[in-house]
């Protein structure tokens, strides 16, 4: 069961409301350049109260920082928790991600106005997991469920097509 995505996506703002007030946060390019990443879990929701899925301690969690962004790919273990998720990313009910993170001293600026305050990440020190979530924070996140049973499901059908096609040759 592999799952992969984008938990982080550069250069894409988010803006949530608060009553009349709003708040922008972006993620730049170049942000994960010097990212403690070295014990990074995958959870849902963030929640330290189910078990982690994957880990970049075992390497059942790859991370890749690319133009577009950090992307990840997990191996989940064959747990009825993880079949679960696993299931729910497949059929799209879940299909976002989050992290939680620290920034660098100096790795943010700041702008308050009015009615708007927006805050532009240039240097994350630490990425403390990277999360499969409900809600997220950043709409541009994803992650989907690939399957090499659906894969070879895909080759047995068009196998069997070709063999139709043969048949109906034959005749």
């Amino acid at each position: 069961m592999t799952i992969e995505g984008y938990a982080i996506v550069f250069n894409q703002p988010a803006t949530h409301k608060y009553g009349a007030r709003s708040f922008t946060e972006t993620i730049k390019k170049g942000a994960l350049a010097k990212t403690d990443m070295k014990n990074v879990p995958l959870r849902y929701n963030h929640n330290d109260n189910v078990m982690v899925m994957a880990r970049t301690k075992n390497k059942s969690l790859r991370l890749t920082v690319d133009e577009k962004g950090l992307k990840i790919e997990a191996d989940l273990l064959d747990t009825q928790s993880n079949r679960d998720l696993y299931r729910g990313i497949r059929e799209g009910l879940i299909d976002k991600m989050s992290f939680a993170f620290t920034v660098a001293d100096k790795g943010d600026t700041w702008t308050f106005g009015d009615k708007e305050t927006t805050r532009t990440v240039t240097n994350i020190e630490k990425l403390y997991d990277v999360s499969v979530v409900d809600a997220p924070f950043y709409e541009g996140t994803s992650i989907t469920a690939r399957s090499l049973e659906l894969l070879d499901g895909e080759k047995r059908r068009l196998d069997g097509q070709r063999e139709l096609e043969i048949l109906k040759l034959r005749l």
